[in-house]
């Protein structure tokens, strides 16, 4: 493997917009398994796309232990593509869960504002009586 294959974690955290804490905490649970020489740590290739896999995960709402599982999953032998049924699975449920977190926040919204023009209609109100 040359150099220009792999990543300090200085480049990681530029290239990827991540803390080196983070490279840190997800290389602790078994997330990214960079190569170590010394203190030195060099990500691959394989580890970039598995760190795009995590933030790409961690967006879409997804646990970590989730996305340890899909990681784990990858296999490019297995002709059943068990990783990518998996990772549609789980992208269906969390998007059901978004879906139904945002009517909720729509309601609370409309909630909120119908509240807030109530109290604006009372105030003027009360403003328009004290100035007679």
């Amino acid at each position: 493997m040359t150099q220009e294959e792999t990543l300090t974690i200085r480049a990681m955290c530029d290239a990827f917009g991540v803390t080196a804490r983070a490279l840190r905490f997800y290389e602790s649970k078994e997330l990214l398994a960079p190569i170590r020489i010394g203190q030195k740590r060099l990500y691959t290739r394989r580890d970039r796309a598995r760190l795009k896999l995590i933030l790409r995960g961690k967006r879409f709402g997804f646990s970590l232990e989730e996305i340890r599982q899909l990681l784990d999953l990858h296999n490019p032998a297995d002709p059943q593509n068990t990783q990518m049924r998996e990772a549609a699975r789980l992208g269906r449920q969390h998007l059901a869960e978004m879906i139904e977190q945002r009517e909720t926040l729509t309601q609370a919204i409309d909630d909120l504002q119908q509240q807030l023009d109530w109290a604006e209609e009372q105030l003027s109100a009360v403003g328009k009586t004290e100035a007679a």
